[in-house]
């Protein structure tokens, strides 16, 4: 059945939500304002025509966790919780005590009736003594008989819009609030509204709030109203400009109780720039800002901050892809970009796998691509930095003086003799010229360090070799004419020069295939430690914007734990964050393959929103429930919008036909595309890009059609799989299905063998999954799609024969459900082609990133973290000058 992706949006309007946000899994769960039910805990309370109200001392009050519409939600849960909630813990309750006259009043006089009325409307829609008015959706709003803008509460005398702690639970730090209304309820009762803050521990990233420094604080939009009482003690907060640089940032922190710098938002675990006008929700008070012309200096820094970001355009954006396998990320988000008017450039690339970076490299000759490991990359941009102080390219005095004797000789010779032996010196090298730059280990040497490509005079390129830096002492011209050469050309990228990392760091300790995963210390795993180094690497280079992709386990393993580490990192830097998750089907491929994608961006630029789909899609697999609402998607009857979604056939149903012992890498096509998808897939890299003039030309040669060759038992076993929807191994004779759907053998069939003597039937396919699973020698049918792309093309434990050809999907086909443009060629053996395709960001999924990017880059995207994407991207394409029959359509 397909299910339309749908999801409840986070921020849908009071009269499509209940009183409840429901936040992550054991975050504080605050109502948003006005959208809470009170259940009074101060009775009554004497109130004269005096404008200095006071309480009974005869009463004893209860107080809730940031008001009283949790208690209200636990007593009927069902009112207030969507379907497929996440339960959160109750709010602590304080203890019933005895209050003085003195202990809990209003003073100085009350707002004028107009003045009120104008700045609380909703708190005056009633005029006898009835509590509390419902609105449209149903919530309960507290109606008041005055508003105040100063209490008393045990000695303390707080302002409104002052900060404070607000009373929690025995054993629970105090909640921390900016007091935004004081007001008089009908019936007598005291209350304050506020409006939370959230410590790092009360957000997504939770148990790693270590990584946060303990007084940075998050302000909230949730506001809810609390007894009078409630209130502990006054804070002085102070409100700081964002900024990257931490050593900068950290001299601008006053002596205070909290600072704050982000906006942390429920919906997809939004941390934002603080709006400039965002400063008070009311008049301010020295708990803040100790001046009003301190709020302007503030406001004016960080208004500075954004205008200066928006002026920092250039002819090209440059890109750093790292863990960039074949470059299927980097590609999306270039075609999407330049979608949006904006000309984004993979300039450079870095991958450990050399065959992903040789196909990198044949489709993107403009890009740096570099075939080494990550962490090597990073040391090399440190030591590359280092190079350029010291020839006086970068103006950093008695900075990185370490190679500051390397350049003094003018002499480029290497002796290859003893330097005490008192004989003929024998053969001395000269350098030609420096031909590259690295950083590792070569060699005998154990140690890795910095080394450089040598060019030997007199020889050709069979004889380049890597020399270690030490051993090129007498070298300092050629050396210094690689590195400003490098410098000019952007070799490889300076603190500064990169607007946009993504990658995918790999992270296969979190592997459901792992059986001895760590949960108690994800990052001790080195299988899972490149999400460290992509974080250090954007905390080097500081990019304007950053895009994480990985699996859905980053949220799923171990409580998230590495998903929450990635945004803490972030965080920690002063980035801008969002976390989302996307299907690939969703924007128009075969597959659902979901994955997690995190965004990130500098103070003074936009954060990018999340593409909602353009198509239907049938989902698979498990989401996280603690992360259910960060899927992207639209909410209710808006996806009816969305286009059908893709099948099989919509893909790869105008391929030829090949065997599974096809040899060749180029061939024909023989057939014109029949559906939207196929003229779309077929276009050449210019049409692709818009630079092509007049009707959109097609590719005519079709690249990697070819499968993996089976082995004579397997491809026996496929011949004799029948060619109907559903077909697997339990169609093969001497193989029974009980009711339970498990397998068994048939005692009325004896047992097939193969013409190699090994039973036709594999003991492995009967066992796999204990016997319920029906994907060892599967086929694929044209009216289905599948569940994820994956490295391995063997059919042993996968559906992944072609419906009517005995042979598993080829290169291409993979690489088509992918959304890998045909005219994208690979490299490599067959079997690395396969890993490529499969280890690929999907393209269609990374170009709707790539527009969102382009919007954000020109300050043109909204604040909310979803948006719609342009029509053009479900447009129809247009058709091709002649059409064919297909005999291989299904």
């Amino acid at each position: 059945m397909t299910q339309k992706w749908e999801v409840q949006k986070k921020a849908a309007s009071a009269s499509k939500r209940s009183t409840q946000e429901i936040p992550l899994k054991g975050e504080l769960r605050m109502p948003k304002e006005e959208e809470v039910r009170l259940e009074e805990s101060v009775e009554d309370i004497l109130v004269d025509d005096d404008p200095l109200v006071k309480s009974d001392s005869s009463d004893k009050r209860q107080s809730t966790r940031r008001g009283e519409a949790a208690t209200k939600a636990e007593d009927d849960p069902a009112e207030s919780k969507p379907s497929g909630a996440v339960s959160v813990k109750a709010r602590p309750q304080k203890k019933s005590r005895k209050v003085n006259v003195e202990e809990c009043r209003f003073i100085g006089h009350p707002f004028t009736e107009k003045e009120a009325g104008s700045r609380w409307p909703k708190r005056y829609q009633v005029n006898n003594n009835q509590e509390a008015v419902t609105n449209s959706g149903g919530e309960g709003i507290l109606q008041a008989r005055r508003h105040y803008g100063k209490a008393e509460v045990d000695g303390i005398v707080y302002n409104l819009n002052d900060h404070a702690f607000v009373q929690a639970g025995e054993g629970e730090e105090n909640y921390i609030c900016r007091i935004v209304e004081m007001f008089e309820a009908t019936s007598g009762s005291l209350h304050f509204t506020a409006r939370w803050f959230y410590r790092a521990s009360d957000t997504v990233i939770k148990h790693l709030s270590n990584l946060i420094d303990g007084k940075r604080v998050f302000l909230s939009d949730v506001h809810d109203d609390n007894p009078l009482e409630c209130l502990v003690q006054k804070l002085s907060i102070f409100r700081v400009p964002l900024n990257v640089d931490l050593e900068a940032k950290s001299k601008m922190i006053p002596v205070c109780d909290y600072y704050y710098d982000t906006h942390y938002l429920l919906p997809h675990s939004t941390f934002k720039q603080l709006p400039a006008d965002d400063v008070k929700d009311g008049n301010e008070s020295s708990s803040t800002i100790s001046t009003d012309e301190g709020v302007m200096a503030e406001s004016s820094v960080e208004a500075n901050s954004r205008e200066t970001g928006r002026k920092h355009h250039k002819d090209e954006i440059r890109l750093l892809d790292m863990y960039s396998g074949c470059g299927a990320m980097s590609t999306g988000l270039c075609l999407g970009a330049n979608l949006g008017g904006f000309k984004l450039v993979t300039k450079w690339a870095v991958d450990l796998n050399e065959h992903a970076c040789n196909s990198l490299k044949l489709n993107h000759p403009e890009t740096e691509v570099r075939n080494e490991a990550a962490e090597d990359f990073l040391s090399l941009l440190k030591e590359w930095e280092k190079l350029c102080v010291t020839v006086g390219l970068i103006d950093r005095t008695n900075e990185y003086q370490q190679y500051g004797g390397l350049f003094d000789a003018e002499d480029c010779q290497s002796d290859d003799d003893d330097e005490e032996g008192d004989g003929d010196k024998g053969e001395v090298f000269e350098v030609e010229r420096i031909l590259a730059i690295c950083y590792g280990n070569f060699g005998k040497s154990k140690e890795s360090g910095l080394h450089f490509k040598v060019r030997w005079k007199g020889y050709g390129p069979d004889e380049d070799t890597w020399e270690p830096i030490d051993g090129l002492g007498n070298c300092g011209k050629s050396i210094n004419e690689f590195i400003k050469q490098g410098y000019e050309s952007k070799l490889l990228p300076l603190p500064g020069d990169v607007d946009v990392v993504c990658g995918g760091p790999p992270c296969q300790g979190i592997s459901g295939f792992n059986r001895f995963r760590d949960k108690n210390n994800p990052l001790g795993d080195e299988k899972n430690k490149q999400l460290i180094v992509f974080m250090d690497i954007v905390e080097y280079l500081k990019p304007r914007f950053v895009l994480m992709e990985n699996v859905v386990d980053l949220l799923k393993f171990a409580e998230g734990y590495l998903g929450r580490y990635a945004v803490a990192r972030l965080v920690h830097m002063n980035y801008q964050t969002r976390l989302g998750m996307m299907a690939a089907g969703a924007y128009g491929l075969p597959q659902f393959r979901m994955r997690v994608f995190v965004w990130g961006a500098q103070p003074n630029e936009k954060l990018p929103q999340y593409p909602l789909p353009t198509h239907n899609v049938i989902a698979r697999g498990v989401i996280p429930v603690e992360f259910e609402t960060h899927t992207v998607a639209y909410e209710g009857s808006s996806s009816d919008q969305l286009k059908d979604k893709l099948i099989l056939a919509d893909a790869i149903s105008d391929l030829p036909a090949v065997g599974t012992y096809e040899q060749r890498d180029e061939m024909p096509y023989k057939k014109e595309p029949k559906t939207e998808f196929q003229r779309y897939i077929r276009l050449t890299k210019e049409a692709l890009m818009g630079s092509s003039v007049g009707p959109k030309p097609l590719n005519q040669l079709l690249y990697d059609h070819r499968s993996l060759e089976l082995n004579a038992d397997d491809y026996e076993r496929v011949c004799q799989i029948p060619k109907r929807k559903g077909a697997n191994f339990r169609d093969l004779p001497g193989v029974r299905v009980r009711p339970d759907n498990k397998v068994e053998w048939d005692p009325n069939i004896p047992r097939v063998y193969l013409k190699s003597g090994k039973p036709l039937v594999p003991d492995y396919a009967m066992s796999f999954i204990g016997g319920t699973s029906s994907k060892p020698f599967a086929r694929l049918w044209w009216d289905e799609t599948v569940a994820t792309v994956v490295t391995r093309a063997e059919p042993h434990n996968q559906a992944i024969l072609h419906p009517k050809q005995d042979r598993v999907l080829s290169i291409r086909e993979n690489a088509r459900l992918q959304g890998f443009p045909d005219y994208y060629k690979l490299t490599g053996p067959v079997k690395e082609r396969y890993i490529q395709v499969g280890n690929a960001v999907a393209v269609p999924v990374a170009r709707a990133l790539g527009y969102a990017l382009s919007q954000a880059f020109q300050c043109t995207s909204g604040d909310d973290p979803l948006m719609k994407l342009p029509s053009f991207f479900t447009e129809k394409l247009e058709s091709p000058s002649s059409t064919s029959s297909d005999d291989n359509a299904p």
